[in-house]
């Protein structure tokens, strides 16, 4: 659904957020001291809560159940994997879930380790993410997802295949079917493929659909190959894996505010530790700002000419837009890469430069 991008985390708590939970709870602590009417009340509230919690997944909120400890009473078509990016086989991964759920009346729902608590053999140990986990939540919100199960890695890393199946997927996440991609792995040491996945949904009462991969050009679309695209300045072929433009979503922080001396100033966001990092060089872009998008154009980069020592940054000048924007977080798309950074002989020629252009 066009627009649906709304992540409700209230579930994250053991009860539910707000005066309404607060209630419930100290109602409960004090209703249950012993006494056989208090704990009449005490049963009553907890039916309550549950009730309350029912209502918060809806069909037009992401709701995310990973720290409440409750149970989907419907059942739930869950797609399975990381899911960083969220790209287009993802896409199709995910939508394949969400129709099923439809069709059976259930829950549609989405199983994914939060992503910085990946381990990976490059980077520090870490994935390169391409997306924050609160952005990738946003993109499944649109996708049509209902419900959110992302633990930490480290709290599952241990478990077997078949505990996997058996404690998340049934008793967990009450799941009736299952989706993946044909190289989705679980369980300790990536044990369990596919096809065991499969095997234990047989066992289990889980009918699993198992997704061939997405080609584009006769390459299988991948989070792999779009950290690479990124990583290398082929901008415009990750953004075609990934059926949106890739950028970042970063608060706006004080630079030098030498572009005002151009007449156009820009705004700077601080590209943060742990994700994946475009070429340095410079961009055709675009900012949003109120709903609204702005054509711009970004350098990526530590600011050769200016000498100063950074954090890698994207500094971007926004056509036709004037305004304080600092302090607000605002997304940053990257369109096309037009050169690389370049270290210029004095500010003045590289105001020179950005003038011509």
């Amino acid at each position: 659904m066009v627009g649906r991008c709304i992540v409700d985390h209230r579930l994250q708590l053991t009860a539910p957020e707000g005066a309404v939970g607060l209630r419930l709870q100290k109602a409960a602590q004090v209703g249950a001291a012993g006494h056989p009417a208090g704990l009449r009340r005490q049963g009553q509230l907890q039916k309550l809560q549950k009730f309350l919690i029912i209502c918060f997944i809806r069909r037009d909120i992401l709701t995310d159940i990973t720290n409440s400890g409750f149970i989907p009473e419907k059942r739930t078509v869950c797609a399975l994997g990381l899911f960083d990016g969220v790209h287009r086989g993802h896409q199709l991964i995910i939508t394949t879930a969400v129709k099923k759920a439809q069709s059976l009346d259930g829950h549609s729902a989405v199983f994914c380790f939060k992503t910085d608590t990946v381990t990976s053999k490059g980077h520090d140990g870490r994935i390169e993410m391409l997306m924050s986990d609160e952005e990738k939540h946003k993109k499944m919100a649109e996708l049509g997802v209902e419900v959110l199960f992302s633990p930490d890695f480290a709290e599952f890393k241990g478990m077997s295949p078949e505990d996997f199946v058996k404690k998340v997927l049934k008793e967990r996440l009450n799941c009736s079917g299952a989706v993946c991609g044909n190289d989705f792995t679980f369980g300790k040491g990536a044990q369990g493929k596919a096809v065991d996945l499969k095997r234990l949904g047989e066992k289990y009462d889980i009918d699993v659909e198992i997704v061939s991969p997405l080609l584009m050009g006769g390459e299988v679309i991948s989070s792999t190959e779009i950290r690479r695209c990124v990583r290398e300045g082929e901008i415009a072929k990750a953004n075609e894996m990934l059926g949106y433009h890739f950028g970042f979503c970063l608060e706006v922080e004080h630079g030098f505010q030498r572009g005002r001396t151009w007449d156009f100033p820009t705004i700077n966001q601080q590209i943060p530790k742990g994700r994946a990092m475009p070429k340095f060089g410079v961009y055709c872009s675009a900012v949003e700002i109120d709903g609204n998008k702005y054509a711009g154009v970004t350098n990526i980069g530590v600011k050769p000419t200016v000498h100063v020592e950074t954090a890698p940054l994207a500094e971007t000048f926004i056509m036709d837009y004037h305004g304080d924007l600092y302090g607000r977080k605002l997304k940053l798309e990257l369109h096309e890469f037009l050169r690389p950074e370049k270290m210029f002989d004095s500010f003045d020629s590289l105001r020179e430069l950005s003038l011509i252009h």
